[in-house]
């Protein structure tokens, strides 16, 4: 209210100065400019729109110790609008050699071998409906969704210029030691926006840091992608052994062998026949 009272005096004292006159006008012009910047911005201002996808887990790390069976992590999250979701969890990568075998002399024997980078030490995917339903096999192949859609850079030795085999091969035995998941879990929507999905670690989870992504899919195309990280760590006794075998490793085997002679010798001492 004060300045406005001084802006109007200073507007009646500048009809007899014609610097004062100058002055008022260049204050005049100010303050409208100022107006007019204010009014443009409150316009354009908009409210912050709802993210579409919130994905949590129900713990963020996964303790394998010394009794450690395996374990379910909960996801869960939620969407804006309704859509079809899609979840895959990849361990971290490692350097796999697969061999051959082939029958000589009576005999398996490993004659040729590939090794193959960048494989997932476990791969697991989850989806809300039948996958072929969800989307077309090009988009699931530009995200590497799914296993038949995995980069894995294969280098072979012997005659063989066929890296199928190999992979093949690869796949078929991490399916069977329960690290790679071939069928999609089922996730679960407890209304239109509301998801959940149990993603299991079975007893011979690799240790590493894992990388969930969620993908949000409307119309076969991509709405939203959250991507979660996952610690899976040794704790206890079995975390302090296995650093110890890692760092002293002739240290570790020299302690083994003492240890299996001795307890030899007291099993053949308490069941030694008279």
């Amino acid at each position: 209210m004060a300045s406005l009272v001084a802006i109007v005096c200073r507007a009646q004292a500048a009809r007899h100065n014609p610097v004062q006159r100058q002055k008022s006008s260049h204050i005049y012009l100010s303050f409208a400019l100022f107006t007019a910047l204010l009014c443009t911005a409150l316009v354009t201002i908009k409210p912050a729109k709802a993210d579409p996808l919130v994905v949590d887990l129900s713990n963020h790390l996964v303790a394998i110790s010394t009794g450690f069976t395996g374990t379910d992590v909960l996801l869960f999250g939620a969407i804006e609008n309704k859509g079809d979701v899609v979840i895959t969890v990849r361990g971290p990568e490692r350097d796999m050699i697969v061999r051959r075998k082939e029958r000589k002399a009576g005999i398996w024997i490993n004659t040729k071998s590939a090794y193959v980078r960048n494989v997932p030490t476990y791969y697991a995917t989850a989806a809300s409906r039948p996958i072929e339903l969800i989307a077309n096999d090009r988009l699931f192949a530009s995200y590497h969704i799914g296993l038949q859609n995995q980069r894995f850079v294969t280098t072979m030795n012997g005659d063989d210029t066929d890296d199928s085999l190999y992979r093949d091969a690869l796949l078929r035995n991490m399916e069977y030691v329960g690290l790679f998941n071939d069928k999609p879990a089922k996730i679960s929507f407890l209304s239109n926006q509301l998801f959940r999905t149990d993603v299991h670690f079975p007893a011979n989870t690799p240790t590493g840091t894992y990388v969930i992504d969620v993908y949000l899919i409307r119309d076969g195309r991509i709405a939203s992608i959250k991507s979660t990280p996952l610690v899976v760590s040794k704790t206890g006794v079995s975390a302090d052994v296995y650093d110890f075998a890692h760092r002293y490793s002739a240290l570790y085997g020299i302690i083994a062998v003492i240890i299996a002679g001795i307890a030899g010798w007291v099993a053949s001492v308490l069941f030694r026949k008279n």
